[in-house]
């Protein structure tokens, strides 16, 4: 288990520093920097030089993203390019934004999935489930910006239940965000309730469907008994990666439902630094979303193993 564990951290570093060198190439490729999207109509001659020496924009790319890589490793993340503040300082605010507004999607939004996720295999092929999954497809299809644009439209605009643009702003107190959030928490739920929804779905048909099931059917067990006690336990396993995997969206910054309802979290930051040509904010960004990734899998895995015996068993015996 431990060698598993080393391994997955190894292959996890290698992940971050990819997405960060991925980026920075991708940003330096883009026309013009933080210099000429700063000065506008001035950025040329001697002031163009002159603020491109005081970024350090005038030095090879290959040496500025080694000298911020290093400065990385040791956790410092540096200052932005666009106004020269800490970038920890600038992105400790967006973060939190980002985790209360993910927090929300998931509390609302895991227990219904899995909720209805058991419902809907129970009633398989009933009408009941015909509705769910139906909901849950057209959720997965419909793109995020239009479900947004929806919610928007009929229930701020309509309805005018609740506001639609966020025009908090982003170092302002939590309960500041609590009369906007709902919205795009909404579309959040909305969204990662299909996701789960269908896996746990599947997971549960599956098991029910296995020898062991069966066979505690033709013992004469009652079904709930069966259900609760066999069934769930080892049907929410591979629903555990799922969960994982859309936390780590959320907790990544959700660009699209962000930059929609103009939500002051990490998502709308990243698209705000890469207009501005701000490279240490878009490295920075991208380097804590990639972190988030490859930490939360990573937890995922260890519980995974964790309730699963059998694969606690195999990587001891491969250890």
């Amino acid at each position: 288990m431990l060698s598993m564990l080393l391994r997955r951290l190894g292959l996890g570093a290698i992940t971050v520093w990819l997405v960060s060198l991925i980026i920075f190439a991708g940003v330096e490729m883009l026309p013009g920097d933080a210099c000429t999207a700063f000065l506008e109509r001035e950025a040329k001659g001697q002031l163009l030089e002159n603020c491109r020496i005081e970024l350090n924009l005038n030095r090879p790319a290959a040496a500025r993203y080694l000298d911020w890589a290093g400065h990385a490793l040791q956790g410092d993340l540096g200052v932005s390019a666009n106004g020269q503040r800490p970038i920890a300082e600038l992105v400790g605010f967006r973060l939190r934004n980002t985790v209360l507004l993910a927090s929300g999607a998931m509390l609302f939004g895991i227990p219904l999935a899995i909720f209805l996720g058991i419902i809907a295999a129970l009633r398989r092929d009933k009408p009941l489930d015909i509705a769910i999954s139906t909901v849950a497809i057209s959720a997965m299809t419909i793109p995020e910006f239009v479900s947004a644009t929806l919610f928007i439209l009929i229930f701020s605009v309509w309805l005018g239940w609740v506001p639609g643009i966020v025009l908090v702003s982003a170092d302002a107190p939590i309960s500041a965000f609590f009369p906007v959030i709902f919205l795009p928490i909404g579309v959040l739920t909305l969204v990662m309730t299909a996701h789960i929804l269908r896996t746990v779905r599947s997971s549960v048909i599956e098991t029910l469907a296995s020898d062991y099931a069966q066979m505690a059917t033709l013992k004469g067990v009652p079904f709930w008994r069966i259900v609760f006690r066999h069934v769930l336990p080892n049907a929410l396993l591979p629903t555990i990666n799922v969960v994982a995997l859309t936390v780590a969206w959320l907790l990544g910054g959700v660009v699209v439902i962000e930059t929609v309802f103009n939500y002051p979290g990490l998502g709308r930051m990243m698209i705000d630094s890469i207009s501005d040509r701000d490279l240490p904010v878009t490295q920075a960004i991208a380097l804590i979303i990639a972190s988030v990734y490859v930490g939360v899998n990573l937890l995922a895995d260890i519980l995974t193993m964790l309730a699963n015996p059998r694969l606690r068993t195999l990587h001891l015996r491969k250890g």
